[in-house]
C-alpha cells in the first residue's frame, strides 16, 4: 500500500508531558470540503455542528465551507438553502436572536458550492482552483498553512474515487485529513478494499474513520469514570463483575433509509461499529495515558481477545428480529416489511449476542449487547452487574440484597446511576431497600453538552484521531462479526418477529434467562 502524504511532524499530538484535559490548538486557515454537501447527514449533523462551534465562537475567522455535490447551485443558492434549512435543526429559541442571528451569518458567509459529479473527470478543476495555494507558504505545516479536511459523506463505493481524484489534482498534502463515515465495507473484504483505495492516497494518521458514539459526553467520560475514580478501577474485572451488558434501542423504523437498511441489517449498521466500540471501551486496559494512538491500541487489544464465533455459538449465542406491527408511545406503527414497501425480507432489524473477552481481566464474564429498531423506547446504556454479596449477614431482615449496577446512560439523558442496598429509615428491625445515586449531566452541569459531532469534527480540524476508528480496528471489527453473517446465511431462516413497542424476541430474554439473569432496562 502506497500512503504517499505522511502528515508532518509538527502536527497537533498527544504525549507525555502535555497538560492533562488540553487541547491541541486549532489552525489558523481550513478548508472544510464536504462531499455529499445538499444529503442529508450534512444538514442534520455536520452543518449544524459547525453551526454550534462557530455560535461559541470556536472556529478560526479564516474558516471555509465547502459544499460538494450534483445539485445545480451556486453558492449564493446554496447559502440561501442552508439559510433556511438549518432553524429546522438548529432551534433558534434555545439561543439569544442576536447572537444566533450573527453566528447563522457568518456561517453562510463561509459557504462555498461546487457542482461536481464524484465519478466523472470533469470540472474538479473547479475545487482544485478553490484550494490551490490558498495559505501556502514555502515552509509546509507552518502556522500560515491552510488545513484541508475532506468530508466523505457519500457512499463508500465513492470513498475511493474520490481520493484518487484529489490526489490527481494536487489537492492531497500533508496537512491534509479526510473523514469516512460508516459503513466502511459490509465484511471484511470490502473493508480492506475501501481502505486500501483511500489508504493509497492518504497517509494512516491522516485517514478519520468516525464514529458519533465516540463523540457522546458520556462515551468519552467513561475513560474518566473508569481511571480518574480509585475506588471503580479495583472492582473493573471478573472478580468482582458478574456481566456487562450494552443496549443501543431505537423506538423509530427505518424510515428513509430503507433502501440502505436492507441491506446492511443491524449486526452491519450497529453492532460492528457502535456496539463493539462501547464494547472496547468498556472493557480495555489502562493506557499509559489517554493520547492519539494509546486509546486505540487497547481498544484493538479487546477485540483480538474477542472469542471466536463458530456455528455452534452462533447458534446458541445469537437472536435476530424483524419487528412488525405494534405499538410506540400508544401509536400504531406498521411491520418493517411495510416501512420497506415489500414483504418477504430476512433482514434482522434487532440483535441480540452473548461474547467473551478473553483475557486476564475479564475471563468467565460474559458481554450480552442488544440492539434494535421500534423497540419500547429509544435508550443507549452500558450497564455493569457486580457480583452479589458472599453472604447474608442480616437475619430475619425484610427484603434483600440485591447486585450493585452502575449504568452509563449514553442517551437520551446522558449521565449514570449506581444502584446500591441500603436500610430503609425507621425503628423495628432492618429493611432492605434498593436506592440509587444518580448523575445527570444536564442538571449537575450548568453548561450546553456539545453534540457528538461537533467534538469529533473539532478533533478532525485539530489533528487529533483519538476517538476515531483506526484501519485495525475496523477489519478485527469485521473479522469478529463476519462468521455470524457467514452462519446466518447458511442457515437461510427468517428473523424471530416481534411486536413494535417491545424490547425484542422473547429469545433475547431466554438468552440471559438460561444463565440466570435478566436484561437491566433503564427504570429498574
Amino acid at each position: 500500500m502506497d500512503q504517499k502524504h505522511p502528515p508532518l511532524g509538527g502536527q497537533p499530538s498527544s504525549q507525555p508531558g502535555t497538560p492533562a484535559g488540553a487541547a491541541a490548538a486549532l489552525p489558523e486557515h481550513c478548508d472544510f470540503t464536504v462531499f455529499g454537501g445538499t444529503g442529508d447527514l450534512a444538514f442534520r449533523k455536520l452543518l449544524p455542528a459547525l453551526f454550534h462551534r462557530d455560535l461559541e465562537g470556536q472556529l478560526p475567522d479564516d474558516f471555509r465551507i465547502i459544499g460538494v455535490s450534483r445539485s445545480d447551485l451556486d453558492t449564493e443558492g446554496y447559502q440561501q438553502l442552508v439559510r433556511e434549512a438549518l432553524p429546522g435543526h438548529v432551534d433558534p429559541a434555545g439561543h439569544d436572536p442576536a447572537t444566533y442571528d450573527a453566528a447563522l451569518q457568518r456561517l453562510v458567509g463561509r459557504l462555498h458550492h461546487l457542482v461536481l459529479d464524484a465519478e466523472e473527470p470533469d470540472d474538479w478543476h473547479q475545487l482544485h482552483g478553490l484550494l490551490k495555494d490558498r495559505g501556502r507558504t514555502e515552509a509546509v505545516g507552518g502556522p500560515d498553512e491552510a488545513v484541508r479536511v475532506f468530508y466523505l459523506a457519500v457512499a463508500p463505493a465513492l470513498f475511493g474515487p474520490i481520493c484518487a481524484r484529489l490526489d490527481e489534482i494536487g489537492v492531497v498534502d500533508p496537512t491534509a485529513r479526510v473523514v469516512m463515515e460508516k459503513p466502511i465495507g459490509r465484511d471484511l473484504a470490502s473493508a480492506r478494499a475501501v481502505n486500501d483505495a483511500v489508504g493509497a492516497v492518504f497517509d494512516e494518521s491522516q485517514i478519520f474513520r468516525i464514529d458519533h458514539y465516540l463523540g457522546k459526553e458520556s462515551v468519552q467520560n467513561l475513560l474518566v469514570t473508569r481511571f480518574a475514580n480509585t475506588f471503580l478501577e479495583p472492582l473493573w474485572n471478573s472478580r468482582w463483575v458478574d456481566h456487562v451488558q450494552i443496549t443501543v434501542a431505537e423506538s423509530l423504523g427505518v424510515g428513509e433509509r430503507g433502501g440502505y437498511y436492507d441491506g446492511s441489517g443491524a449486526l452491519r449498521d450497529m453492532v460492528q461499529n457502535h456496539l463493539l466500540q462501547l464494547l472496547c471501551l468498556t472493557a480495555m486496559e489502562p493506557p499509559t495515558y489517554v493520547g492519539r494512538e494509546t486509546v486505540r491500541d487497547e481498544k484493538l487489544k479487546v477485540l483480538q481477545a474477542l472469542k471466536p464465533m463458530g456455528p455452534q455459538d452462533v447458534d446458541r449465542d445469537t437472536v435476530r428480529g424483524q419487528y412488525r406491527q405494534g405499538l410506540v408511545d400508544g401509536q400504531a406503527v406498521a411491520a418493517y416489511s411495510d416501512d420497506l414497501g415489500r414483504a418477504g425480507s430476512s433482514t434482522e432489524t434487532f440483535v441480540a449476542l452473548k461474547a467473551e473477552v478473553q483475557n486476564w481481566r475479564w475471563a468467565g464474564v460474559p458481554f450480552y449487547l442488544r440492539t434494535g429498531k421500534r423497540m419500547d423506547r429509544r435508550v443507549s446504556e452500558i450497564v455493569v452487574v457486580f457480583k452479589e454479596p458472599p453472604h447474608a449477614m442480616f437475619p430475619g431482615s425484610e427484603g434483600a440484597t440485591t447486585a450493585n449496577r452502575l449504568h452509563i446512560l449514553v442517551q437520551p439523558d446522558e449521565g449514570m446511576r449506581l444502584h446500591l442496598t441500603a436500610k430503609e429509615p425507621g425503628p423495628g428491625g432492618i429493611r432492605l431497600r434498593p436506592v440509587s445515586l444518580d448523575l445527570s449531566y444536564a442538571t449537575t452541569f450548568t453548561q450546553r453538552s456539545p453534540d457528538a459531532y461537533e467534538r469529533l469534527l473539532m478533533d478532525v480540524v485539530r489533528g487529533n484521531p483519538t476517538h476515531f476508528m483506526r484501519r485495525d480496528e475496523v477489519e478485527a471489527a469485521w473479522s469478529w462479526v463476519e462468521p455470524i453473517l457467514e452462519r446466518w446465511d447458511e442457515l437461510g431462516e427468517r428473523p424471530l418477529r416481534y411486536p413494535a413497542g417491545t424490547t425484542g424476541p422473547t429469545a433475547a430474554a431466554m438468552l440471559l434467562e438460561r444463565d440466570g439473569r435478566a436484561w437491566q432496562e433503564t427504570d429498574q
